[in-house]
């Protein structure tokens, strides 16, 4: 008995001191963000932490790799009323919920000006809920058609100009694959929103409170099936996802693939003969007179709302996502930048080639489905519309609207 009375208070002083800042020094700003392997994150935190001169330090906590173990360790920790928790990254689908939960501090006043100045206005978007900005745009992200300059002379602008180059290609015994996100994940709902978006419609309505989709949605579940079930289709569509996507392009089997910008510096590095031929092009059109509106990706930042230092956590998130940080981010990283004086800098141009591209597909972009119920909505889309080359359009559009219907009413059983 003596032994354990010696041995607690032992245990008890570190344990006492763990997320504390009652140590020296300045407070610690914790944020939590995606596992960034380029070193643009680490030098953010550095940046910024310079920059504070003092007043505070900024700590760089890596969350798990997948979007779903991101969302699920952040959910956990903020149910739990979690005060460690200062800035995190989140991905552009998650702050309604977020926001409905109480889980992050709104951006008001001087803060919200400041964050919305020079901003692109679609990112901007994905971190606004009932008319309140959550999160602020940090990067973002946006597909462009990857194409072979060896084997089209020009990029098609269609998808049906897409699908009948690919036919001709076919015909020719030359690479012809249309490589694209098949497998029953979150990349399938992100193909289906651009084409319901790029047809003019959308898959909730202006409120959020039901499913819109319609005839835009029947066209572009038949946009799906074409491809799946033509010469264009890649044998592993059911199965690939956006790095599939990649090998496949560089392995010389592909003569296009929608898909974001890290494929370039990556083929560069893989396949420096083949990347010769690699051009970029806007995303297809559903129809000849209207851009496609490709969804964007992305990560935003917010405060949580059980910050110790809500002020500072405020502070040091302006200066994580400022214009040296956005550079270093962009093009260490590949991530897009979401401030637009950046597109029309020609040092950064320069630098990154296909920027105006990206800028025109950001002007254009379309956003997830704003909803607290996104992850419910998002599995029903990919469940129902997958594999690809078994979607019946008209049939399977109803399919959705009944399951997002329930889900959206918190009904029925999630597939």
């Amino acid at each position: 008995g003596l032994r354990a009375l010696l041995v607690l208070p032992l245990l008890a002083s570190p344990l006492a001191a763990c997320g504390s800042d009652a140590q020296a020094g300045p407070p610690t700003v914790n944020w939590y963000n995606f596992p960034d392997d380029s070193g643009a994150l680490d030098a953010a935190a550095r940046n910024c932490t310079r920059d504070a001169k003092g007043r505070y330090r900024i700590v760089y906590h890596k969350l798990p790799r997948t979007a779903d173990g991101q969302r699920q360790q952040l959910v956990r920790r903020l149910a739990a009323e979690d005060t460690a928790i200062d800035v995190m990254g989140l991905d552009v689908t998650w702050a309604p919920e977020f926001a409905e939960a109480g889980w992050i501090l709104p951006w008001t006043g001087e803060l919200r000006r400041r964050a919305e100045e020079g901003t692109l206005e679609v990112p901007l978007r994905t971190g606004t809920w009932k008319n309140r900005l959550y999160a602020v745009p940090y990067n973002t992200n946006t597909q462009l058609l990857w194409y072979r300059a060896d084997l089209v002379d020009e990029p098609p602008r269609t998808w049906a100009q897409m699908l009948a180059e690919a036919r001709r290609l076919a015909a020719e015994g030359k690479p012809h694959y249309v490589e694209i996100q098949g497998a029953q994940y979150e990349g399938l709902t992100v193909w289906f929103n651009t084409l319901v978006a790029s047809a003019g419609g959308s898959v909730l309505n202006a409120a959020a409170t039901a499913p819109a989709l319609g005839p835009p949605a029947v066209r572009a579940a038949g946009i799906m099936r074409d491809l799946a079930t033509s010469p264009a289709a890649d044998p592993s569509l059911p199965n690939q996802m956006e790095d599939q996507n990649r090998l496949a392009m560089e392995s010389g089997t592909a003569a296009f693939q929608l898909n974001y910008p890290f494929v370039h510096p990556s083929m560069k590095a893989n396949n420096p003969e083949l990347f010769r031929h690699l051009r970029w092009a806007p995303y297809p059109r559903v129809d000849a007179s209207r851009p496609a509106r490709p969804t964007i990706g992305g990560i935003d930042l917010a405060v949580g709302a059980y910050s110790r230092h809500p002020g500072l956590a405020f502070e040091a998130a302006l200066c994580l996502r400022n214009r040296e940080n956005q550079i270093a981010a962009a093009l260490d990283g590949g991530l897009p930048p979401t401030l637009r004086e950046l597109y029309s800098d020609p040092e950064f141009v320069r630098d990154y080639p296909f920027a105006d591209a990206i800028y025109q597909a950001l002007e254009n972009a379309s956003v997830r489905p704003q909803t607290p119920a996104y992850q419910n909505v998002s599995i029903v889309i990919a469940h129902t519309l997958s594999p690809p080359a078994a979607i019946d359009p008209r049939r399977s559009v109803e399919t959705i609207a009944g399951q997002i219907e329930d889900a959206l009413q918190s009904k029925g059983l999630i597939p």
